[in-house]
């Protein structure tokens, strides 16, 4: 989702602490300029972590790969979502299937140990991962001994991925007790339930600060607006929904179309009345509206839950967008319209009606029920903790409770692209949160 409340800072490749600051120390968080789900979470974590006291490295996973391939990977993937949405369907359920992704997945994940490892500077006490493949390579690292110091993976998805899972990694830090039971069933190690992270401005709003936020961007007082995104690059049937949210009547749609000019100017030659490109105050726009409609299920929903906005979930894209839709509908936090004929009920029951104050009440309890995964990190990377433990703890008190614990489990999920760094992984049941807060690490 475009986004622009962080800081430029916040955004530079290190961040400082006060002088003086109890904590100090280093942190590394590793993300990836793939959409913008990634990277927002990154920086809504160093702001955190900067106020803790510590100095934070962002570094682009895209920048680790050789050869300029983490460039292409990501085009290759625009050009998947935005051409052939089918053709990247069959990639995800294959890569959820598969047990053999073969050597190129292999080849490609080891060429960026090296400069990953060297990012990594003296004083670091915590790495951080947002994006799957940085945690793979991370885990790699860290079991075989060469990353000293805890590594985390901070699950930014409503729906764990296998490729999410990676072996070595000391906690996958998990928003909700659905995305957690989740990492835990692909035998993720050390999973907890921390509650979401976002911007700090993303905030509920009273009537006053929302008829404020309406003159800023121009929209009217008494209409019911519906808030329409589809990611930093305005992928999906945007026009379609678009379309369909006004003949509903209701709520009028104001789209955000990212960095996609092509698409906004085919929807105000529609005639659609409130379109926007890439918005630099999207805590602002959220106060305005009266709900969220999302087709990818990322960063967007955790800031529209923070904002107090009712979120409904719709024409979402294949693979992440329609898995995230599913987990977060498991949750009772979004609501999934799958067909067009119940957008108008749905839409209404979310702007007006007991759907939408549940649903709120549900988004603004994460904030308030956990402590945050930044809170996390920075408590096991205080001077306390012990930054040489044995690199392959955590991952051998994983694998003792996926051994003690393993049952049958058929959830439609395969071991993908991860298991081009391990041929063995267990599998944990579903399990409820009480027992996660027993066993984490």
């Amino acid at each position: 989702m475009p986004r622009r409340d962080i800081p430029d800072d916040v955004r530079s490749k290190s961040t400082h602490p006060p002088h003086g600051s109890p904590a100090g120390g280093r942190i590394t968080i590793v993300s990836a300029s793939v959409g913008a789900g990634h990277d927002g979470a990154a920086d809504a974590l160093a702001l955190r972590l900067e106020a803790a006291g510590f100095e934070v490295d962002q570094h682009d996973f895209l920048d680790l790969l050789p050869f300029r391939l983490g460039r292409g990977l990501s085009e290759a993937y625009h050009r998947l979502l935005t051409s052939a949405p089918s053709g990247y369907q069959r990639i995800y359920a294959a890569t959820e299937r598969s047990d053999s992704p073969g050597p190129a997945i292999r080849a490609l994940l080891r060429s960026a140990e090296r400069r990953t490892l060297r990012t990594i500077r003296p004083q670091t006490r915590a790495v951080v991962s947002t994006y799957p493949l940085a945690g793979q390579v991370l885990g790699a690292l860290r079991r075989g001994g060469r990353l000293t110091v805890p590594a985390f993976t901070y699950l930014t998805d409503f729906s764990v991925h296998p490729l999410w899972v990676a072996p070595g990694i000391d906690a996958h830090l998990a928003a909700h007790p659905v995305p957690a039971a989740q990492a835990a069933a692909l035998g993720a190690a050390g999973v907890r339930v921390t509650g979401p992270v976002t911007g700090p401005r993303f905030a509920a709003a009273d009537e006053a600060e929302r008829r404020v936020a309406r003159d800023r961007f121009g929209l009217p007082h008494d209409a019911p607006l519906a808030l329409l995104v589809a990611g930093s690059w305005g992928v999906g049937p945007v026009r379609e929904s678009a379309a369909e949210i006004r003949d509903s009547a209701a709520a009028e749609p104001v789209v955000v179309c990212g960095r996609n000019a092509a698409l906004a100017e085919q929807l105000r030659a529609d005639g659609f009345r409130y379109v926007h490109e890439w918005v630099g105050d999207m805590p602002l726009l959220m106060r305005a509206c009266d709900v969220l409609v999302q087709n990818a299920g990322g960063l967007t929903s955790l800031e529209a839950f923070a904002s107090g906005l009712p979120v409904a979930s719709y024409r979402c894209i294949p693979g992440h967008g329609q898995t995230n839709a599913a987990a977060l509908d498991e949750a009772g936090l979004a609501a999934w319209i799958r067909e067009p004929q119940g957008l108008t009920s749905v839409l209404s029951d979310l702007v007006k009606g007991p759907l939408g104050e549940r649903q709120r009440a549900a988004g603004l309890a994460l904030f308030a029920t956990a402590p945050g995964p930044a809170a996390v990190i920075a408590d096991a990377a205080l001077p306390r903790a012990n930054p040489a433990a044995k690199p392959q703890l955590a991952w051998r008190r994983g694998k003792l409770a996926a051994s003690a614990l393993t049952v049958t489990l058929s959830l439609g999920i395969g071991a993908p692209l991860a298991h081009a760094y391990e041929n063995d992984r267990g599998r944990l049941p579903h399990l409820a949160h009480s027992f996660f807060e027993r066993c984490e690490l």
